[in-house]
């Protein structure tokens, strides 16, 4: 299952945007129909909005590093810790073999130009 991730944007009406708030709501559990989010999963964010300050879920990006061609505006949390993904032994040993079988074919051709 692939989480759903969903952004809420606010404008200040008559200003220039300079900077970008982002908020990155993790209630530490699997949300679902027998598990919804509630209001206690959001009260951080409604305490951090109210002054859009720096904390280890928000952070802010100036505006003028957007790109105006395609004004993408997803970033990665820099507060976050990065996820690595366990791979097992085994399928790290097998990846290995079909490389080297790989590196041995390539190798192989090129001996075969000489």
């Amino acid at each position: 299952m692939q989480a759903l991730k969903t952004v809420v944007l606010f404008f200040e009406k008559g200003a220039p945007t300079r900077q970008i708030w982002y908020y990155h709501l993790d209630p530490g559990r699997t949300l679902g129909k027998t598990n919804p989010l509630n209001d206690d999963d959001l009260q951080d964010f409604i305490d951090l909005q109210k002054t859009f300050v720096d904390a280890p879920n928000s952070w802010r990006v100036d505006a003028s590093t957007i790109d105006p061609t395609t004004f993408e505006i997803s970033v990665k949390n820099p507060n976050g810790r990065e996820v690595v993904a366990q791979r097992r032994p085994q399928d790290i040993l097998d990846e290995i073999t079909v490389l080297d079988a790989e590196s041995t074919q390539v190798l192989g051709k090129i001996r075969e130009l000489l």
